[in-house]
């Protein structure tokens, strides 16, 4: 009957014919928006480059270069007044109900398109459907939905046309940065969200893609999912994708004792993960010890005490840092890694440009922390001068 349509599906296939569409339509997002035109951290093979255009075209109405400029400005402007989705400054509610229209009301900035919009398709397809007739794709998907799966094929096109305006402008963008985990203290309020790996196409890692945001791989833990780098592995194996950037790699040579240009490049290079080693190896243990021998009187001031002692500065409300000042106040063991912690960031933010400088303030950095009489520190230090930016054997 014609209500069923040309493919007269059952309920349990049209389930899966519209799970494998809107798949489609994150990993075009995912692979071709987000990781190849935003960030350039792959090459895509022509063919597959207009495959997604075409397919975005169709399921999403979205513009490549719109897309694109919206979503280099976020990471240029990330939390300020001129990011244009960030919840930290239009609150979260706002974002979570009404990212779409975030993105369509920065679309309309000339701006927007000239300064971050560069190096995107201008060909005649481009100039002469795409951006001529940007609902001409979803109307056209109407019709095909339609006549292929009859009066359901209204259903399956309601939730294509909600798809990434549910998931993406507004899961990702609003509690990707307002809740779930962070593996590193980048500069912004981004965060990890699990599990939705299959459903966002590794989208969730947003922490992750803030710190590496030129990276082609999203995830960084061994548990971690990015269903978007592995279409990217077999897109590669058949030669339609060439990965440009990953992650730095932490390269460490067990037994090097000695600071050099390398190590402090090295440090530089993988200061995030370095961090994220300090965190485990000094300030967890620390805080550990503290709690065990701090006074039942004073033992809340201890609350949250890893989080917040590892958490990026800027990021910090007045009532944490008055909670910090308070916990630190009752112990000077945690006072100095606080401070030690704090210094070291600040050894890349001001001598990054100058190599030497940067190995000098290191040096002193590590001198300081291996005298500081805090087992754990001294440690972390010791471990300081093993970075390598190559993986080579200790001499």
């Amino acid at each position: 009957m014609w209500y069923n349509g040309l493919l007269d599906l059952s309920v349990w296939q049209l389930v899966v014919v519209t799970l494998v569409m809107t798949h489609i339509t994150i990993v075009g997002v995912t692979v071709y928006l987000h990781r190849y035109s935003a960030h350039r951290a792959l090459e895509l093979h022509p063919a597959l480059k207009h495959f997604f255009r075409f397919w975005l075209w169709l399921t999403t109405a979205q513009n490549t270069r719109e897309w694109t400029a919206i979503h280099r400005k976020h990471h240029a402007k990330c939390e300020t007044v001129d990011d244009p989705h960030s919840p930290v400054v239009k609150g979260l509610s706002t974002v979570l109900r009404k990212g779409a229209e975030l993105y369509a009301e920065e679309a309309k900035n000339p701006d927007t398109l000239r300064i971050y919009g560069k190096n995107c398709p201008e060909d005649w397809i481009e100039r002469n459907l795409y951006s001529r007739f940007p609902i001409g794709g979803v109307t056209l998907m109407a019709v095909i939905d339609l006549a292929l799966f009859g009066a359901a094929g209204i259903t399956i096109w309601a939730v294509q046309m909600m798809w990434i305006p549910v998931w993406a402008a507004g899961v990702i963008n609003g509690l990707g940065h307002a809740v779930g985990y962070r593996n590193f203290e980048c500069r912004d309020a981004a965060t990890n969200l699990l599990p939705w790996g299959i459903l966002i196409g590794g989208e969730e890692l947003h922490n992750n893609h803030h710190t590496y945001p030129n990276s082609a791989k999203l995830s960084v833990k061994p548990w971690e999912f990015d269903m978007g780098w592995a279409w990217i592995k077999v897109f590669s194996f058949f030669g339609l994708a060439k990965v440009q950037r990953v992650a730095p790699i932490a390269h460490r040579v067990e037994g090097k004792r000695n600071l050099d240009m390398d190590t402090a490049m090295a440090i530089l290079n993988n200061r995030f993960q370095i961090m994220a080693q300090y965190r485990a190896l000094v300030i967890k243990p620390l805080v550990a010890q503290e709690l065990a021998k701090a006074d039942a009187s004073v033992r809340h001031q201890f609350r949250r005490a890893k989080r917040l002692l590892s958490r990026e500065p800027s990021l910090l409300q007045d009532q944490q840092q008055q909670h910090i000042d308070d916990m630190l106040a009752q112990s000077q063991a945690l006072k100095v890694i606080y401070e030690k912690r704090l210094a070291l960031q600040q050894i890349w933010a001001r001598t990054s440009s100058n190599g030497h400088e940067m190995l000098e303030a290191i040096k002193q950095w590590v001198h300081e922390a291996e005298a500081s009489g805090i087992q754990s520190l001294h440690d972390f230090a010791a471990q300081l001068k093993t970075y390598s930016l190559r993986p080579v054997s200790a001499t």
